[in-house]
């Protein structure tokens, strides 16, 4: 099992999709309370702000299921949302 964490989804993303930028948030602490918080404040809610050459003539979806496929092990573990912002 993978730690659910900004730090090991930067990671994996890095390694996934060769961005050119990337910064990913946990916004857990922002979402305690709403549906999915685990009540420790990490590791459930993420904000991704992501450019990769991958993206190169892909759709608006595609390059947000490009960024979900690669973050599925995440969503496995106990990622409830993850926002995404293709820069």
């Amino acid at each position: 099992m993978i730690a659910v964490t900004a730090h090991n989804m930067r990671e994996l993303l890095e390694r996934e999709l060769s961005p050119g930028q990337l910064e990913v948030i946990d916004e857990s602490g922002l979402h305690d309370g709403h549906a999915g918080a685990n009540g420790t404040g990490f590791g459930t809610h993420f904000r991704v702000r992501i450019a990769s050459p991958l993206f190169e003539g892909k759709s608006r979806v595609a390059k947000h299921r490009l960024v979900y496929d690669s973050l599925q092990v995440f969503i496995d573990n106990g990622a409830h949302a993850i926002a995404i912002e293709i820069l």
